[in-house]
C-alpha cells in the first residue's frame, strides 16, 4: 500500500483568502513646528540593501553644544544580543547616560557575527562621532564616544562595513532638520515595512512648550521584551524582523529620570505589542533629550526634585511611544486586523499584562482573527494557561475562578459590544453580529478576570494570514 493512501484530508476552508488592507494613509506630512529643536537627520543609500536607491542608512545628531544631551535606552533581553546592542549599552554605561548621535543601518542585523561584528559596530560609532561638533557645555567632560548604533535585517551576516563608513562620511551634506530629513531617516529604518513610521507632537510643562518626535520600524519578528540600559541608575526588570525605535525631545531631563520614564513607557507600549511572538536579537528603543527648548538657566526635569513635571513628561512619552508601537502592529507582515486585547480584574498590572500577552501570541487566536471567527474558547484557553502571581496574604498562587470570568468583543465604531461569556456562563451569541464586528479592521477583545484585583493592561496584536507565511518563507531570497 502506498504512503499516499494514509493521507487524511483536512476540512476545506470556508473563507476566502484576502490581502492586507492598504496602509499608505498611515504616513503623512507633519508640520516642521511639531519636531523638536536641535536635531539634524538624514537617510541615504549606502549599499547595504541590494536595490539601488533604497535608503538603508540613517544618521541622527543632536546639535546643541552648550548643554549635554541625555540619552536612555531599552534593549532586547534575548541571549543572542546583537553587536549594536552590546556596543550601545557600553557607550551609555561609560557615559552615565549621555549621547549625541545615533547611526542606523537596515538590510543586515549584524547579529551573531562574532568579533568582526563588534569591530564593525564600534567603527560605525567612531565614524559618526566625527560628525559631532565639539561640546562647549560648562562642566562637561570629554566623552570618548557619543554615538549609539542600531542595525536590522538578516541575522548571521557581516556588514558591508566599508560601504557604511563611506556612507556616514557622505551623509554630512544632506543633514537637515526639515520634515523631508525626518522622513528620509524613517525610511532608512525600514526592512519589510510597507510605510515609514514617523510621528511628532507638541506638549507643555510649566507653561513651556516642548516637542517629541520619533520613528520606528518593524513588521515581523515582533514580540519585544526590552529592559533598561546597564547604567548605574537603571532599575531591575519590570516585565519582560526586529523592532527599532528612536525618540527625540527638546526638553531637558536628567539621565536617571530619562531612563526611568523610558522604561515605564516601553513596558506600556513596545513591550505590549506582538505580531508573531518572536523576540529579536536587536530590539532597541533610544531616547534623546537635548534641552534645546528649555531656558538656559532652567534645571533639567528630575523625578525626585520636580516630580510634577516628571509625571507630565512620563505620561506624554508613554502616550507617544504607544502611538509609535501601534504603527508596528498595523504594519504587521500580512496583517489584516488590528486588535486591542484588554485584560482587567487581575491581581496586578504584571498579571494582566502576562494574560494579554498570552492571548495576543496564541496562534489559534490569531488564525481565528484572520478567519473572522468569534471562537472565544481559544481566548479562554490562552487565559487559563497563565500562572498568576502569589497572593500577598497567603503566598499561594492566585487562581482564576472560571465562574467569574467574562469575555466581550468590542467594536471600534462605538456600537454595542457583544458579550460572549458572562461570569463563566456562555451567552447565546448572535453569530451575525459577531461576524459584523470581526469583519472590521479594528476591534477589541475584553477579558475580565472577575475581581481578583485592580490590575489592568492592554496589548496590541494582529492576525496570522497566508501572506505572513509567504513573506517569511522566502525572507532571505
Amino acid at each position: 500500500m502506498s504512503s499516499s493512501s494514509h493521507v487524511v484530508k483536512r476540512l476545506a476552508s470556508t473563507f476566502t483568502q484576502r490581502p492586507a488592507p492598504p496602509k499608505g494613509h498611515l504616513h503623512f506630512p507633519q508640520p516642521s513646528s511639531t519636531f523638536p529643536k536641535g536635531y539634524v537627520l538624514t537617510g541615504i543609500h549606502a549599499g547595504v540593501k541590494k536595490v539601488a536607491g533604497r535608503l538603508d542608512l540613517a544618521v541622527i545628531l543632536s546639535t546643541p553644544d552648550d548643554r549635554p544631551t541625555a540619552a536612555a535606552a531599552c534593549f532586547t533581553r534575548n541571549a543572542f544580543k546583537a553587536a549594536p546592542v552590546l556596543v550601545s549599552n557600553e557607550v551609555l554605561k561609560r557615559n552615565g547616560g549621555y549621547a549625541r548621535g545615533v547611526i542606523v543601518n537596515s538590510g543586515c542585523a549584524n547579529a551573531v557575527t562574532g568579533k568582526q561584528g563588534m569591530e564593525d559596530a564600534w567603527a560605525m560609532v567612531r565614524e559618526t562621532d566625527a560628525l559631532l561638533p565639539p561640546s562647549t557645555s560648562a562642566g562637561s567632560e570629554k566623552l570618548e564616544h557619543e554615538t549609539l548604533v542600531m542595525s536590522t535585517g538578516v541575522i548571521g551576516q557581516n556588514l558591508p562595513i566599508s560601504k557604511i563608513l563611506s556612507g556616514i562620511q557622505q551623509s554630512k551634506s544632506s543633514l537637515s532638520s526639515d520634515f523631508s530629513a525626518w522622513e528620509r531617516a524613517a525610511k532608512a529604518f525600514m526592512t519589510t515595512d510597507t510605510f515609514p513610521k514617523l510621528r511628532s507632537r507638541v506638549f507643555t510643562i510649566g507653561g513651556m512648550e516642548y516637542r517629541l518626535a520619533g520613528m520606528d520600524k518593524g513588521a515581523g519578528m515582533i514580540h519585544p521584551d526590552m529592559g533598561p540600559a546597564d547604567t548605574s541608575f537603571s532599575t531591575p526588570k519590570q516585565l519582560h524582523a526586529t523592532l527599532l525605535g528612536c525618540i527625540m525631545t527638546d526638553a531637558a531631563v536628567t539621565p536617571r529620570s530619562l531612563q526611568s520614564a523610558l522604561t515605564y513607557a516601553v513596558d506600556r507600549s513596545f513591550n505590549s505589542i506582538s505580531v508573531d511572538g518572536d523576540m529579536s536579537t536587536n530590539d532597541s528603543i533610544y531616547l534623546l533629550a537635548n534641552g534645546a527648548a528649555a531656558p538656559q538657566s532652567s534645571v533639567p526635569i528630575d523625578e525626585e526634585t520636580d516630580p510634577e513635571s516628571y509625571e507630565i513628561f512620563k505620561k506624554e512619552l508613554t502616550d507617544f511611544a504607544a502611538d509609535l508601537a501601534k504603527l508596528v502592529v498595523r504594519d504587521g507582515e500580512g496583517a489584516t486586523k488590528f486588535v486591542t486585547v484588554t485584560v482587567k480584574g487581575a491581581p496586578s498590572y504584571r498579571d494582566a499584562h502576562s494574560v494579554a500577552s498570552r492571548i495576543s501570541t496564541s496562534a489559534l487566536v490569531k488564525t481565528a482573527l484572520y478567519g473572522e471567527d468569534a471562537n472565544w474558547g481559544r481566548i479562554l484557553a490562552a487565559t487559563g494557561s497563565v500562572p498568576l502571581s502569589p497572593s500577598s496574604t497567603t503566598g499561594e498562587p492566585t487562581a482564576i475562578d472560571p465562574t467569574k470570568v467574562s469575555v466581550t468583543i468590542v467594536p471600534a465604531d462605538g456600537t454595542t459590544p457583544l458579550p460572549v461569556l458572562v461570569n463563566g456562563e456562555p451567552e447565546k451569541v448572535d453569530e451575525d453580529r459577531a461576524k459584523e464586528i470581526m469583519t472590521q479592521e479594528d476591534f477589541e477583545l475584553l477579558v475580565d478576570l472577575g475581581g481578583l484585583g485592580d490590575g489592568e493592561a492592554q496589548y496590541w496584536t494582529c492576525d496570522f494570514s497566508y501572506e505572513y507565511v509567504s513573506i517569511n518563507g522566502d525572507y532571505r531570497s
